[in-house]
């Protein structure tokens, strides 16, 4: 086999004459990595340092005694309550949301979408506003939730609501894309084999999606433990019975008790690094997976 003489040529130039990708000088890479660096510092580090610092700036007993303090470990409890209940929830309505979207045509479709999209584009003090407007004592339906002892407002349940609320679109909007971008194919050969609709759910579909939907559990985890605005509205900041670790961190620095709130901050940062762990772990091992299913 003959080789153009053009092709030989191009194919034994040496390296050092192919056109970079970036044709910037070295002096504006640098510069600009060192700008990013320096924001990632002054924004992020520092912040999370200083976080830590005035936590222990008391020293360890004192550290131990805020997170042990009774109000403390009933915001902790109260908090991992809360994220057990609504992430749950959110996984199932997720799951269930994606593959309605992801697999099947019907009406309303575009509708489900920009209802799942909702709680990014509504304030969450508003959404602790209207469930406030709906279960509170002066709603219709709070006399009657009045008589028959059932409290949702100042209370665990309004907490619960809240908190799904606002955290009900991640593990939907990371599953839609993906369903969507993998089709239908493996499930109707699923289906044409014999399998039956659940049973090609369980292992067909879920087996594809399982790191995108652990990567949404995770992200909906996070904004569970830490949201503020909705909780905030709808707790009513009763100390031990429903404030959450952010509810409490503000509670104690409002009291100038600044070493115990970072104290209880230091947690919230704590899970916010084992997030980010998590978080970077999934995206390698979930871009992999992509990466694999692609090139097969």
């Amino acid at each position: 086999m003959v080789l153009d003489p053009s092709l030989q040529a191009g194919r034994d130039r040496p390296r050092k004459h192919l056109r970079a990708a970036t044709t910037e000088a070295p002096a504006v890479r640098w510069t600009l990595i060192a700008i990013g660096l320096l924001f990632l510092a002054v924004f992020l580090l520092l912040p999370l340092a200083a976080v830590f610092y005035e936590a222990l700036r008391g020293g360890v007993a004192a550290y131990a005694e805020a997170i042990t303090d009774p109000d403390a470990m009933a915001a902790i409890r109260l908090t991992l309550l809360i994220a057990a209940i609504s992430v749950p929830c959110n996984l199932v309505f997720g799951l269930a949301a994606a593959w309605a979207v992801a697999k099947f045509e019907f009406k309303g479709k575009s509708l489900l979408v920009t209802l799942i999209d909702l709680p990014f584009s509504v304030s969450p003090v508003i959404s602790g506003l209207v469930y406030i407007l709906l279960f509170g004592s002066q709603s219709l339906l709070g006399p009657w939730l009045a008589r028959h002892g059932i409290g949702i407002v100042f209370a665990v349940p309004g907490i619960v609501l809240a908190t799904i609320f606002v955290t009900f679109p991640f593990i939907a909007r990371e599953l839609i894309p993906l369903m969507q971008e993998q089709g239908t194919g493996e499930e109707e050969a699923a289906i044409s084999l014999g399998a039956s609709g659940w049973k090609t759910f369980l292992l067909v579909t879920l087996p594809n999606v399982k790191w995108g939907l652990l990567y949404g559990v995770l992200l909906c985890n996070a904004r569970a433990m830490g949201e503020f605005g909705a909780v905030s509205v709808i707790s009513g900041h009763i100390r031990g019975v429903t404030n959450t670790m952010p509810l409490h961190v503000e509670i104690l620095y409002n009291e100038y008790a600044f070493s115990a709130a970072f104290a209880v901050a230091s947690l919230l940062a704590l899970l916010a690094l084992l997030t980010l762990v998590l978080k970077t772990a999934l995206e390698w091992r979930f871009a992999d997976n992509i990466v694999a299913a692609r090139g097969h």
